[in-house]
């Protein structure tokens, strides 16, 4: 079995899900006391956010990258950026850690190409939905990602940032990411990414409207793979 290593902590109550999964599946997979072999370096979530907010990505590159240059002298032999806003500095980081990068975006990508989605609905944080890395490099793979109308991104943004980074689950914020599902079910998306790592906390992938793809399990799922199997898949 490989070793697996996790960048986590933005937030940690996402990266708790990683480690959940990743054990699970592998004790579900060879059984017995089986786990996985994990290295983890938690950053301090505040940091992270300052840097986004100022707009200061090449420094949150150097942050990450350090982290998992670390990572993979302690034995790593793959990394994964256990966010998606945070693969906005997915070159740099990957360049520094000097082992393979598992990218959240390829991954996911992949997941909707297998089940013939065309045109996605993205639910992300602001930066993602915004900052045109994660839409561009899905376009780039042949799917027409779209994302909500404004006040509907600053709602989703809100809901992660001030409620689900701190552990809060609230019914009234399920009730408008619903809605904002059902917007875009109207508007012709066939499926929806569950584009930010938390949000699986609130929504369940299976109960949605449209498709459901969590990146969270998506992106674990992947590392299990390459740990146990030593395959990296690539989107088509």
């Amino acid at each position: 079995m490989k070793t697996i290593g996790l960048i986590g902590g933005m937030s940690w109550e996402s990266t708790v899900t990683y480690y959940r999964r990743l054990n699970e599946q592998v004790r579900d997979q060879r059984g017995g006391l089986h786990s996985a072999e994990i290295v983890m370096r938690s950053l301090d979530f505040t940091r992270v956010v300052e840097l986004q907010k100022a707009d200061r990505w090449d420094e949150a590159g150097m942050l990450l990258g350090n982290a998992a240059a670390d990572l993979a002298k302690a034995g790593a032999d793959c990394v994964l950026i256990c966010t998606n806003t945070m693969h906005l500095v997915a070159d740099p980081v990957a360049r520094m850690a000097g082992v393979p990068l598992i990218d959240i975006i390829t991954e996911t990508a992949k997941a909707l190409q297998q089940d013939g989605r065309k045109r996605p609905l993205l639910l992300a944080t602001r930066y993602t939905m915004e900052h045109g890395f994660y839409t561009d490099r899905m376009r780039s793979l042949g799917l027409d990602v779209i994302v909500p109308a404004t006040a509907e991104r600053q709602v989703v943004h809100d809901v992660i940032f001030d409620e689900l980074c701190k552990g809060q689950i609230r019914d009234g914020a399920r009730d408008a990411y619903l809605s904002i599902i059902e917007t875009a079910r109207a508007e012709g998306a066939d499926s929806v990414i569950l584009g930010c790592t938390e949000i699986s906390l609130l929504l369940d992938p299976t109960t949605l409207a449209l498709p459901g793809y969590d990146s969270t399990t998506i992106h674990a799922d992947a590392a299990l793979r390459f740990a146990l199997e030593g395959t990296l898949g690539q989107a088509a």
